[in-house]
């Protein structure tokens, strides 16, 4: 089998996880990283055992690679639509990690860039690669739980609301993470609310074909922190094909990872959507179990992207998220951030 190679520039939390998941994976190789802090290039050189004349302080270096078949980008997110441009530039292929953008004119510009090149892109919605979805959208196709009439989709995790003492919450802020920097694209819709609405997409394209235009935002609640970004986020999403999703997120309360499909005859309880660690969905109170083939969920789209780009396609395979679908759910993110506060 061939190999393809693979970099990295930006070498966070996010990263390690991801190079960690090229240990059960075959068909790929994790050969280039770039980081601007010195200290973070030599542990994750050391850590993954790469090559030091291809480790480097300049992300263009990863990109110059004629080693390096595609560029993983796991900047932060204010970061990611002028490094998606140099990589079509350089006719270098291209995962970003999500959300690709941090607004709807710079992944139109990315998309208008895209069609006039021969350039591999996806966004990193690693769950959209694992076999859970995959066996989602067949039980749906049976027809299992009928026609489908709405869903709810959450992600929330607690990391600034703390007890003092008395008893009493309050608000505990990083300032320095990018969590809660506007300028570097921070915000609990961008973070964790692109998944819900991502998955929305999905499951409402299952509906019919007639999904994509005017869709329509209601319902829409907005918490807004001292740092001037959202803590926590509701939107109702109605598409035109009279399919409704009710998403929320939140970086103040820890509301799961859970999902609730329901159709005319039944529904199905998706209990981690996202990490897909529970190996399971339920269908009409029973168990649809998972096959594990990989431990890393990253595994599964290093993986099936290695495949795709040796079979010299330019977009992920389905359920995969592809670039009309990061475009429209760029727009409901778009909408939903732009909300009046509450």
């Amino acid at each position: 089998m061939s190999t393809i190679n693979w970099g990295i520039i930006g070498l966070g939390n996010i990263a390690y996880k991801f190079a960690s998941g090229f240990d059960e994976v075959k068909n790929s190789k994790l050969v280039s990283i770039a980081s601007k802090n010195s200290e973070k290039l030599e542990k994750f050189q050391k850590k993954f055992n790469i090559d030091k004349n291809f480790c480097f302080n300049e992300y263009e270096k990863v990109l110059l690679n004629n080693k390096v078949d595609i560029v993983y980008i796991a900047l932060p997110h204010n970061l990611h639509s002028e490094w998606i441009i140099k990589c079509i530039n350089e006719k270098k292929n291209i995962l970003s990690e999500k959300p690709a953008t941090v607004n709807l004119q710079e992944i139109r510009k990315i998309n208008q860039n895209l069609n006039n090149s021969n350039v591999f892109f996806a966004e990193g919605f690693m769950y959209r690669f694992h076999p859970q979805t995959s066996a989602l959208v067949e039980v749906i196709r049976q027809n299992e739980i009928g026609e489908l009439l709405k869903m709810e989709s959450f992600f929330g995790i607690n990391i600034v609301e703390k007890r003092n003492i008395f008893g009493f919450k309050r608000l505990k802020i990083n300032n320095k993470s990018r969590l809660f920097n506007k300028d570097l694209g921070g915000g609990s819709i961008l973070d964790l609310g692109c998944y819900p609405s991502s998955l929305s997409i999905l499951i409402a394209s299952l509906k019919s074909e007639n999904f994509k235009k005017e869709i329509k935002l209601t319902d829409k609640i907005k918490t807004i922190g001292p740092t001037d970004v959202d803590l926590e986020a509701y939107t109702k999403i109605n598409f035109p094909n009279d399919f409704v999703s009710d998403i929320g997120t939140s970086f103040k309360k820890n509301m799961g990872k859970t999902t609730t499909i329901t159709g005319t005859k039944g529904n199905i309880v998706i209990p981690d959507s996202w990490h897909c660690e529970l190996y399971k969905f339920i269908v009409n109170g029973k168990d649809h179990n998972i096959n594990q083939k990989f431990k890393n969920i990253f595994s599964y789209e290093i993986e099936s992207i290695s495949n795709s780009l040796l079979n010299k396609e330019t977009e992920p395979k389905y359920p995969a998220i592809k670039r009309d679908e990061t475009e429209i759910n760029m727009k409901i993110l778009n909408d939903w951030k732009n909300s009046n506060e509450k």
